[in-house]
């Protein structure tokens, strides 16, 4: 077994089949010194230590017994996590389309319609404020997740609150995930086959037909396209799909964004309203209900660990790029989605805002545009639907057949998952009314949790014994404290929100 990385000053020297020394490329004569990375017998990394031998004798047959010269160093919080293949996986151009995707998905399309609650002004601020606690969150994921030697958030909640932790967190995961695919599926049924009060892009083309049944529709979608994307095995191998997506998911910001300022230009836009509308009792609920859905637009927890796995060469620092380059990203194409939806249809943006494109933008070519802004972001959420489908599948596979072989060695119980989980969620889209009512309780419950409440609490608990800076302890009870009361005040919102209805 050997292995040359060129960015490192070690070459590799075979000396057994459960480990592996990396010893320096230039030594000093009195000092010889190698790190000795232990693996098992499936070649699965068990730890290192650093070996310093004194021995000036430069003889090995001399030394081979000699085991008291020797001065071990445990290095086992050393942040490179080395396995077999290490030069197999994902780059970061490669993490950041998956990470990105999975951040970017129908949030887009609610962001127009909390703009419209909170105005332009406070919902840009917002917007960057959720970000940079998002990526805070996601960073100190990351740290400990590696300290802890974890391979999935269950396993670092857990080492840091116990089992009953763990469990919850999946629970969170599962109902967090499944809820945004069946708002994916919701989605495409209502661009493509039409609403109660907007016309689909099948009708637009072809007129009325069997298309017009929403349910065919999303099944023939799921069949054709979701499945075969959703069986596969490894998240790596959905880095092309992501790509793709992120790239539409651009052409839609890039397409809305210019529409809104050729508008702009013209003088056929009203004035929006910059700060939240206090003057009524439904615009202070609103307002209430719209935060979480806001905290909802960058959850992508779930998946970290699964990204941080399979990228090559992989360490903290690199994955804080990757997160940090995914963040930036987000902020930029949220704050102009945002912006430039609610421009354009202002108080009649819809809460989800794919179903406005259905009428003239009043300019050129305006129908083609349409076209192509609402086939565009199905094809996006298409791409996007199987990422999310990766942790969810892994969650359930975790929950439920603990202590079992890895999914990937078993792909018969890999398949049956996703045919079951496949079927749940295509029976929740047909029972939930809108995207709005789904993000406003996974908004206030399973995705503030995911990202703002079990990351914080994680470094708190962990902080004694890896220890945490001030700014570091500040920012995590910070986090902490606003998450719980984003999600009780949001929760309680939700619920007089539909006594008022009923």
């Amino acid at each position: 077994m050997s292995h040359r990385n060129n960015d490192s000053n070690y070459t590799s020297i075979p000396v057994s089949s459960s480990y592996l020394e990396l010893q320096p490329q230039h030594q000093h004569h009195k000092s010889n010194s190698f790190q000795r990375l232990s693996f098992d017998e499936s070649g699965g990394f068990l730890g290192s230590k650093v070996v310093v031998n004194h021995n000036d004798n430069d003889n090995d047959d001399d030394n081979d017994d000699d085991d008291d010269d020797d001065l071990e160093i445990d290095i086992d919080n050393y942040p490179l996590v080395i396995g077999p293949n290490p030069n197999h996986g994902s780059g970061v151009p490669g993490a950041v389309f998956n990470l990105t995707t999975t951040i970017i998905g129908a949030g887009l399309m609610a962001l127009p319609a909390t703009m419209k609650v909170l105005g332009v002004v406070v919902g840009i601020v917002l917007i960057i404020l959720m970000g940079i606690l998002s990526e805070i969150s996601v960073e100190l994921l990351v740290r400990f997740s590696v300290l802890c030697k974890a391979t999935s958030y269950g396993e670092v909640v857990q080492e840091a609150m116990g089992r009953p932790a763990r469990i919850l967190s999946e629970i969170c995961i599962i109902l967090n995930n499944a809820g945004v695919l069946v708002v994916y599926l919701i989605i495409m049924g209502d661009v493509m086959s039409g609403s109660v009060h907007h016309l689909g892009v099948f009708d637009q083309l072809m007129g009325n037909g069997v298309w017009d049944q929403r349910k065919l529709v999303i099944l023939v979608v799921m069949v054709i396209f979701l499945a075969p994307l959703c069986s596969l095995d490894k998240i790596d191998s959905l880095s092309l799909t992501s790509a793709a997506s992120v790239a539409l998911a651009v052409m839609f910001v890039v397409v809305t964004f210019t529409v809104a300022s050729i508008k702009l230009v013209e003088g056929k836009i009203d004035t929006p309203r910059m700060v939240p509308d206090f003057s009524s009792k439904k615009a202070i609920l609103d307002l209430l209900v719209v935060i979480p859905i806001m905290t909802n637009a960058y959850v992508c927890h779930f998946n970290v660990q699964p990204i941080y796995n399979e990228l090559e060469g992989r360490s903290p620092q690199k994955m804080n790029r990757v997160g940090r380059l995914t963040t930036t990203l987000c902020i930029l194409v949220y704050a102009a989605t945002a912006v430039s939806g609610y421009l354009l249809f202002g108080e009649d943006t819809e809460s989800d805002v794919l179903t406005n494109f259905d009428k003239d933008l009043g300019i050129r070519f305006s129908s083609v545009l349409n076209y192509i802004v609402r086939v565009g972001y199905v094809l996006h959420l298409i791409t996007v639907f199987p990422v999310i489908h990766f942790s969810l599948r892994q969650t359930v596979d975790t929950l439920v057949f603990e202590g079992s072989a890895p999914l990937t060695e078993s792909r018969k119980r890999s398949l049956g998952l996703t045919a079951i989980l496949l079927v749940l969620i295509y029976i929740g889209c047909t029972m939930i009314p809108n995207i709005w009512t789904a993000f406003k309780f996974t908004g206030a419950t399973t995705a503030v949790s995911l990202g703002f409440i079990f990351p914080p609490l994680v470094a708190i608990r962990l902080g004694h014994k890896w220890e945490l800076s001030y700014v570091e302890w500040f920012l995590s009870w910070l986090m902490l404290v606003l998450a719980v009361t984003v999600s009780i005040v949001g929760v309680i919102g939700n619920v007089y929100s539909l006594e008022s209805k009923s």
